[in-house]
């Protein structure tokens, strides 16, 4: 039947009582239009991080949980959209509308993660706000020896490739800034690029990522723009920036530049720029072990690459800076390390011994979950009991990130399955090793020797609750 016949054609991404391969899908989504209206237009404010001896007033902090709170509804009709048009795919047998469900579902997944994204930022300066509290210009940072000092030993080497991996929120960007404040105060030049504040039109290709780069760099050195001038195509994209850092970037500098590049991940879905840029780093990091001119020119470029351990790239071991340097994996923290968070806190007094331990069989050692609540702790809008209590649902203030971790399961059936199995129950799993290294990356396990238990017992209450 052609589609003007279809009584069913799909318009405006509404997915209610479509027709797939046969038979009905219970869809019910909004449609791309109220998308558009509802979650689009929702107003961000003015909402600046207090620095200094500022705090965020209460009417502002209000504002923020608001908003907030509005993004965090609009993500849950989106993730229901995508889950939903992910069924749709799966179930639908006609090759056109097929491949009109995968364009849609690409859209619609971009939606999906800009709203994270969002979220991300006002839940990163509503703690910013909490943070301040503590006294001007105070950021927690609790040490994890020997890693520091492995990093400040590694820094100063000639030549040196520094990666620092762990899921999201455990630390690893405050690391990386102890990094280059150590870097600095060897008088070295630093620069830090951070891919998530590249736009999508910059990932459209390979030159026009390396421009970007160039020019940015160019920028935080404080330089003059000359990319166009050492640019070259015929010599190769690779080649031209090579040439761009080398004979113009490093040659114009007396001390070592460190070159830090957060958020590595976002490269990861990008196939035609990752192979050929991490062939590039790989480049790099081998020339500056020549004896050469050129050799003594690039053991002034130190790199520090960071990224999650969410996305899982491959990659010839030959083209990869994944398998060189050092590598740093941020663990959790241990009982030491949570006392020296609450003692940031000033809130030795509140914890009473089995007070702490419940907070700990809850979230274990995760940085972000337990600076989550004791920041909420010390704020008194809320009690020990009642966090706890509300801690794995809807209501609770670790909502949203478990909100995110359920998300990864839903895409990925078999890693699912794997994590129901892990949470259902008393005693170590053995999973595939490629299941147990995923999970693990998520932070959603613990490995004992080569079986999983779950992280904590937060995931393991609100996942029991959401995994059939």
């Amino acid at each position: 039947m052609p589609d003007s016949e279809d009584p069913k054609q799909v318009s405006n991404n509404d997915l209610r009582n479509t027709q797939f391969g046969g038979g009905f899908v219970n869809a019910e989504i909004v449609n791309a239009g109220q998308i558009g209206g509802d979650i689009y237009n929702i107003h961000l404010g003015q909402q600046t991080a207090a620095s200094g001896n500022s705090v965020q007033s209460q009417n502002q902090r209000q504002r923020s949980l608001s908003e907030k709170d509005s993004l965090e509804k609009a993500y849950t009709l989106q993730s229901q959209k995508v889950a939903n048009l992910r069924t749709a795919l799966v179930i639908e047998t006609d090759v056109s509308r097929k491949f009109q469900y995968e364009h849609q579902l690409q859209s619609e997944e971009r939606t999906l993660k800009e709203l994270g994204d969002k979220l991300d930022a006002i839940e990163q300066q509503l703690q910013a706000a909490e943070n301040s509290g503590l006294g001007a210009d105070t950021t927690i940072y609790i040490e994890r020896p020997p890693i520091e000092d492995k990093c400040y030993k590694a820094i100063v080497q000639p030549g040196a490739l520094i990666r620092i991996k762990a899921p999201q929120r455990m630390g690893k960007t405050l690391l990386l800034e102890k990094i280059l404040d150590h870097a600095r105060h060897q008088g070295y030049e630093t620069v830090k690029l951070d891919l998530k504040l590249a736009d999508n039109s910059t990932l459209t290709d390979l030159k026009t990522f390396l421009h970007w780069l160039c020019v940015n760099v160019s920028d935080s050195l404080d330089v003059k723009d000359l990319v166009d001038e050492y640019w070259q195509d015929s010599l190769g994209l690779n080649t031209s920036c090579t040439r761009y850092f080398q004979r113009y970037l490093l040659s114009n500098i007396d001390n070592s530049l460190v070159f830090a590049i957060d958020n590595f991940e976002r490269l990861f879905e990008y196939a035609n720029i990752f192979s050929e840029f991490c062939l590039l780093l790989r480049s790099w990091y081998e020339t500056a072990k020549q004896g050469d001119r050129m050799g003594k020119i690039w053991k002034k470029l130190r790199l520090v690459v960071v990224n999650s351990t969410e996305a899982y790239p491959t990659l010839d071991i030959n083209r990869s800076p994944f398998n060189v340097g050092l590598a740093i994996e941020l663990p959790e923290f241990n009982q030491q390390q949570v006392q020296e968070i609450v003692k940031l806190y000033e809130l030795e007094g509140y914890f009473r011994k089995e007070g702490l331990s419940q907070l700990i069989k809850l979230v274990g050692g995760h940085p972000y979950l337990l600076n989550e609540a004791i920041a909420n702790l010390k704020s008194q809008e809320t009690s020990l009991e009642e966090l706890i209590s509300l801690a794995p649902t809807e209501q609770g203030i670790f909502s949203y990130h478990l909100r995110q971790q359920l998300e990864s399961l839903q895409s990925d059936s078999q890693l699912k399955e794997g994590y129901a199995k892990v949470i259902t129950v008393d005693k170590p799993v053995q999973l595939s090793p490629e299941i147990t290294f995923k999970l693990h990356s998520l932070g959603l396990v613990k490995i004992v020797r080569n079986d999983c238990i779950a992280s904590c017992d937060l995931y393991r209450q609100y996942f029991l609750a959401r995994l059939e």
